[in-house]
C-alpha cells in the first residue's frame, strides 16, 4: 500500500508562526499551553530564589503535593485563576491578567 504523501505548505504562503497556526486552527491551543508554560516558569523560578520545595508551597497553600505538580506542569492547563493567585502569593509575588 503506497503511502499518501504529506502536502507541503508553500514557504511563500506562510508568513509568521501565527499565521501557520491559525491555518491550522492551534493558534489558541498554541498560546494556552506557552503562557501557561511562562507562568509556571514564573512560580518554580520564585520557589528556588526563596528557597520553597514542592512540598513546601503545597503545605502554605493548604493542598497536596500533587496539585502542586499540576501547577507546575505547563502541559496541564487545568488550573484555575484562584489557584494561580494563591501559588504566586506563596511564592512572594502577585498575578496580573490583562487583555491586549
Amino acid at each position: 500500500m503506497a503511502k499518501k504523501a504529506k502536502r507541503l505548505r508553500s514557504p511563500k504562503k506562510l508568513t509568521a508562526l501565527d499565521d501557520y497556526l491559525a491555518e491550522d486552527g492551534k493558534r489558541e491551543e498554541f498560546e494556552a499551553v506557552a503562557i501557561k508554560e511562562a507562568l509556571a516558569w514564573q512560580i518554580m523560578q520564585a520557589m528556588k530564589a526563596k528557597k520553597i520545595s514542592r512540598s513546601g508551597l503545597a503545605q502554605r497553600m493548604k493542598t497536596s503535593r500533587s496539585q502542586v505538580g499540576r501547577l507546575l506542569d505547563p502541559k496541564d492547563g487545568n488550573v484555575t485563576l484562584n489557584t494561580l493567585q494563591r501559588a504566586a502569593r506563596m511564592v512572594g509575588r502577585s498575578l496580573r491578567l490583562e487583555l491586549v
